[in-house]
């Protein structure tokens, strides 16, 4: 790396060029080396000679972990964009490079941030203001000028949307994200630079798995999900739904089975014993 620069990441690693000008590269083979990467750039360098790929040149970053995928003898690998060019690194300690890039791509840069922009399914009257990012390894961290920090952790993205729309005056890119605070389902919106938009899409979106259509959930089932996401608490929905406790709790696992819903504790169900009520006894008969 040249004067000026900090070396974030130095692996050794795979890499190839899939696309170039636009174009599928016949052939393409992974080519073993070096993997560098700086605040300003990702360097390639091997036996072949060295590659550099600026930080600020790159559109979109995508994460592949899929086996099946036509490259499955190296299943864990990220697809960079820099204009008409499509290149993949594979990096030997994979999630380690990824967030080290994703940080060095986003990490302090300043946004446009409106939130809530939707609560619990209602559309919420919050003006767009400027914030700045904070990239930790499970979620993105949003500083607003209002002095409010948003959480938004990858693992809790229901959905991303990208849209256009009139932003502080000026067209721009912005990108919709459900996530959770507490337990209400909200959208955060997010503009600003349309690298950074596109590129923190695609950071946020990488844990959708599978498309809602495809899941098939009875109007029982429906109920709870909906009840849930305007923000009614877990213990309040079988009053809310008009079921027995066994009856949510039946839906509740099945939900968590679809991979709808995260187990977040367990209630215990509780019986004095004879000591106990004993000590309880004892303890009331001095008050």
């Amino acid at each position: 790396m040249s004067n000026g620069e900090t070396t974030l990441a130095d692996q050794r690693g795979k890499f190839t060029q899939v696309v170039k000008d636009g174009q599928k590269v016949p052939d393409v083979e992974w080519i073993p080396g070096r993997i560098l990467l700086s605040e300003k750039r990702i360097v390639l360098a091997s036996n072949q000679g060295k590659r550099t790929i600026p930080l600020s040149k790159v559109s979109t970053i995508k994460v592949r972990d899929d086996a099946s995928q036509p490259f499955a003898n190296v299943s864990s690998y990220l697809s960079l964009q820099v204009g008409n060019d499509v290149t993949l690194v594979a990096p030997n300690e994979h999630e380690e490079f990824e967030h080290q890039l994703y940080n060095a791509v986003l990490d302090g840069e300043v946004v446009i941030v409106k939130h809530p922009a939707v609560k619990g399914g209602v559309i919420q009257d919050s003006e767009w203001q400027k914030g700045r990012m904070a990239v930790d390894e499970d979620q993105i961290g949003l500083a607003l000028a209002n002095g409010q920090f948003v959480e938004v952790e990858t693992d809790d993205v229901g959905s991303v949307e990208r849209q256009k729309a009139d932003v502080m005056d000026k067209e721009r890119l912005y990108i919709e994200v459900e996530h959770t605070v507490g337990d209400t389902a909200v959208e955060t919106h997010i503009s600003g630079n349309t690298q950074h938009v596109n590129i923190l899409g695609g950071l946020l979106g990488s844990n959708q798995t599978q498309d809602p259509d495809s899941i098939d959930l009875g109007p029982e089932e429906q109920e709870v999900l909906m009840a849930l996401y305007s923000g009614v608490s877990p213990f309040q929905i079988p009053d809310f739904v008009g079921k027995d406790v066994d009856q949510v709790e039946q839906i509740y696992d099945q939900l968590i089975e679809e991979g709808i819903l995260e187990l977040e504790r367990e209630r215990r169900e509780v019986e004095l014993k004879a000591r106990g009520r004993n000590v309880a006894g004892e303890a009331m008969g001095q008050e």
